[in-house]
């Protein structure tokens, strides 16, 4: 669902992307991403709900996202890096269960990324990046 429809039809005022903190970028950039790997599991076709969300979650917790974001950075533009640079310098007041800070961090920076690319329309380089980085992942037949 491309974000400029939602800002039409729910009648919601346009925002500059760059004008949000880069954990603010971050938490849409979560919820963007969840929804992409979910719709690759389901593409997968019918399974138990436990068996999609032990999958999806394989995929979204903060050392898969770190390790996304390590094998892209080649990929990215001087403008994608240096959000991602702030994303993952962001101090935050919490941290992942199973991830070092390290780990944590880079996912956020992956996350505010993430959340960018949505905000300013830019989905098909969005899910571009997020191909290259499952296939390089060696987790992606169906995207």
């Amino acid at each position: 669902m491309e974000e400029s429809m939602i800002r039409q039809i729910l009648e919601l005022p346009e925002t500059e992307a760059g004008e949000y903190s880069p954990l603010a970028l971050a938490y849409i950039g979560d919820a963007v991403y969840e929804m992409i790997i979910r719709t690759k599991i389901m593409s997968q076709g019918n399974m138990q709900v436990r068996k999609m969300h032990k999958n999806s979650a394989a995929l979204v917790k903060a050392p898969a996202q770190a390790a996304m974001a390590r094998l892209l950075l080649e990929e990215l533009s001087p403008e994608e890096e240096s959000i991602y640079r702030r994303g993952r310098n962001a101090k935050s007041g919490t941290m992942a269960k199973h991830a070092t800070m390290a780990e944590y961090r880079m996912a956020t920076g992956f996350e505010a990324l993430v959340g960018y690319l949505y905000l300013t329309g830019r989905s098909m380089r969005l899910l571009e990046l997020v191909r290259n980085g499952l296939r390089k992942m060696g987790d992606c037949h169906e995207v």
